[in-house]
């Protein structure tokens, strides 16, 4: 490609991004997020994991008038700001002033709880004390304290908004591959990314089948990447070829864009009796490991469990009803007995099994003996 090529690409790209710099005070911020004007998505205010001693130095840094980094928004047709980066900072803000909820900390947040200030290290007079013990020169000071806003214009290409959040996960805590899909990819359309966090927390046999995922994982959205990875493999297996995670979005983004086409209530109605299937014959050992005598199965969630069982019992479903006792009993002996074959066990262990034949031979195996 000649320059000039090279140069007309750049300029076509940079037409469809509309951007425009703002100093908003805090108040203001504040303001907006009360009246809805800001919008901080439930599942992205669950990112919010900085400490108290981070969110008081963060206060102190703007008591002290320290320069802070920008905060990015994306302008929504009617006028509204969604964050897409700066969630710590405007949620310790919000907790100095007692206006965050973020049940999901420890201790959690509610609605009216002040951060007191704590580990200040510049200024260890300010530990203890909560906005509203703050001499009223210093309570101005801060509500007038400005940050510069970049704002994603509305009509700028939906792709360059995207792209933009991929490229910005700066805030210190690094996000998960889901929880970047969850963020980047509803940019582009919402729906797709809803209809996977719609299924991982409110089915109820989905949640029992995958109730030993621990905390972390949760709040990780781990829980919405096994849902993710349950239709990329139902639908598009033949594409996997070996990193997981490139498939995953690769496949969430073609969803998204129509690249890929999706039959939500056929796909819905599959996902449902799979999980309704699995709930019924093995409950919350469905994708638990065998333990090490190799005579029990643990309650636990094993990702190459995961996509053995839920996809290799696929070509079985249509002529199974989980409410069929005796036949979920049957079921249920069946797949124990295969978690605890030393076959099937040589299949999930070791390395290299995170590539396309180990991928496929777990789940033949599961297909070609899950017979009853």
């Amino acid at each position: 490609m000649t320059s000039p090529d090279i140069i007309t690409a750049i300029e076509s790209k940079v037409q469809k991004a509309h951007t425009q710099s703002l100093d908003i005070s805090l108040n203001e911020m504040l303001d907006m997020k009360k009246n809805g004007e800001l919008n901080i998505t439930p599942d992205y205010q669950r990112l919010f994991r900085w400490s108290e001693g981070a969110r008081s130095r963060f206060i102190e840094s703007l008591l002290l008038e320290m320069p802070v980094p920008p905060i990015y928004v994306v302008e929504e047709d009617d006028g509204k700001y969604v964050l897409i980066d700066g969630l710590q900072r405007i949620s310790s803000y919000l907790h100095f002033r007692g206006e965050l909820e973020a049940s999901h900390l420890d201790p959690p947040v509610k609605l009216g709880d002040f951060l007191v200030l704590s580990d200040c290290d510049i200024v260890p007079e300010l530990n203890g004390l909560k906005f509203t013990e703050l001499p009223t020169a210093l309570q101005i000071r801060l509500k007038r304290s400005f940050i510069r806003v970049e704002v994603v214009r509305k009509g700028s290409d939906p792709k360059f908004k995207y792209h933009m959040f991929k490229r910005l996960n700066t805030g210190g805590v690094l996000l998960t591959d889901q929880q970047m899909r969850n963020c980047t990819i509803r940019l582009l359309d919402p729906q797709f990314n809803d209809f996977i966090i719609d299924l991982a927390e409110n089915n109820e046999d989905y949640k029992l089948t995958t109730q030993p995922l621990t905390t972390d994982q949760y709040f990780s959205s781990f829980n919405h990447e096994l849902v993710l990875r349950y239709f990329a493999l139902k639908n598009n297996k033949s594409e996997f070829v070996h990193d997981v995670s490139d498939f995953l979005t690769d496949y969430m983004e073609k969803v998204t864009t129509g690249e890929l086409g999706f039959d939500y209530e056929t796909n819905k109605k599959v996902f449902e009796k799979t999980f309704k299937v699995l709930a019924s014959a093995v409950g919350s050992k469905a994708f638990g490991y065998a333990n090490k005598n190799r005579d029990k199965v643990t309650n636990s969630v094993g990702v190459y469990q995961f996509e053995a069982f839920a996809i290799g019992i696929l070509p079985l479903l249509d002529n199974l009803d989980p409410n069929d006792q005796g036949q979920m009993k049957a079921l249920g002996e069946k797949i124990i007995e295969i978690k605890l074959s030393n076959d099937f066990i040589s299949l999930i262990t070791g390395g290299g099994k995170n590539s396309k034949g180990p991928l496929n031979n777990r789940i033949e195996y599961v297909e070609s003996h899950l017979v009853l």
